[in-house]
């Protein structure tokens, strides 16, 4: 990675006790950049960290490098406290672009997110979920029903997608999961593999008395009426791995587990 000899490193910590402690560990050793002003961002704690870091990197050009003190790591690098310079130094760039949602709620609100992992819509009460699905313009589904449905990238379907019994997208696949979660009817359909650049719409059927949530990562939008979602090409994020440990091959070596 083309870093600085000496960069400007901003470091963030989840609320875990073990990645607060080292990340005052790390800001004594090597300094504490302010956001504004760093070459690179280290997230210390879970997969959940590094999303919200490279949230917080959004429309800057920062890459994100991950320690992982929480409890999958998946996005995350083995703890390298000692010799932190020397693994960034050499560690592999991955770079990807999130999602841009843009939709509406039932009181007319209009709601914006972009998600790195998913864009999920999920009941809020004990009724089913009815939804239609659109692509590129078209009906595909015209009614859906079911626990809800989600847009996953490549980059996220290794999370919620692949406990969904989506599919494992290879990083380079240029390709979107469209999966749905628990379906009741039609009870068959297992989703669907979309073009990376496919724009996808939902809506809500029903959506006073059976509501559902539209939620992108970790922002979530009560009670929608409808929910558009396509790749953001004008938006990139890069995350660092240490080597022979990149993001691809890590989704790779995913689909080899039991």
């Amino acid at each position: 990675m083309d870093l600085p000899e000496n960069p400007a490193i901003a470091f963030m910590a989840s609320q875990r006790p073990e990645a607060r402690a080292a990340a005052e560990r790390l800001a004594a050793t090597y300094g504490n950049a302010d956001l504004s002003s760093a070459d690179v961002v280290v997230a210390l704690g879970g997969d959940g960290m590094m999303l919200e870091a490279l949230h917080a990197v959004l429309g800057r050009d920062i890459p994100v490098y991950g320690i992982n003190y929480g409890s999958v790591g998946f996005l995350m690098n083995n703890p390298a406290e000692n010799d932190l310079l020397d693994h960034l130094s050499r560690a592999e760039k991955t770079s990807i672009h999130p999602l841009r949602a843009s939709g509406t709620d039932i009181s007319g609100e209009t709601f914006f997110a972009l998600a790195i992992n998913e864009v999920s819509l999920l009941r809020e009460t004990r009724q089913t979920a009815k939804i239609r699905i659109s692509v590129d313009g078209r009906i595909r589904l015209d009614q859906l029903a079911a626990d809800g449905i989600m847009v996953a990238t490549p980059a996220g379907s290794t999370a919620y997608n692949a406990s969904a019994h989506g599919p494992i997208l290879p990083l380079g696949s240029r390709a979107l999961a469209l999966t749905p979660i628990s379906a009741f009817r039609p009870r068959r359909w297992r989703g669907a593999l979309l073009s990376h650049d496919s724009k996808v719409r939902f809506e809500v059927l029903e959506p006073e008395k059976r509501p559902v949530s539209a939620v992108a990562d970790n922002q979530e939008f009560r009670d929608i009426v409808s929910v558009d979602i396509e790749e953001a090409d004008d938006v990139r994020l890069h995350m660092l791995f240490d080597e022979g440990r990149a993001l691809g091959e890590r989704i790779l070596i995913e689909q080899f587990q039991a």
